[in-house]
């Protein structure tokens, strides 16, 4: 069984920045990827950042030049530095792993609210 469990999110005003962090347990082999998806209110589930196994990352138009994705592979543990957020940035993010070829695992979601 694998795990994924989330931290960073919270409340913060427009402008301002947030990391998320996930890191991965479990039974876990042959990573391909992980990511970062997002969920605001009425909307579906939306790819944010993907970072692949051998490095290369992938982003939402809507993030590029804001957001940084990157991994600690020892740790399993993905990150996601969010900067100038703005209030459509408003979501729960979820963390995703991609491995073992076909497999995958999410996490419970974290709440990121950007408001003044």
């Amino acid at each position: 069984q694998v795990q994924l469990v989330e931290s960073g999110g919270g409340l913060v005003q427009p402008g301002g920045s947030l990391r998320l962090s996930c890191a991965a347990s479990g039974s876990i082999f042959s990573i391909n990827a992980m990511g970062w998806y997002r969920q605001a209110p009425g909307k579906e589930r939306e790819s944010v950042a993907r970072i692949s196994s051998g490095g290369p990352t992938t982003y939402a138009d809507s993030v590029k030049g804001r957001f940084t994705i990157s991994s600690d592979n020892a740790k399993n543990t993905v990150y996601l530095q969010m900067n100038s957020l703005k209030p459509e940035d408003t979501a729960v993010y979820y963390c995703n792993l991609k491995f073992g070829g076909w497999r995958q695992a999410w996490g419970q979601g974290t709440q990121v609210t950007v408001s003044s």
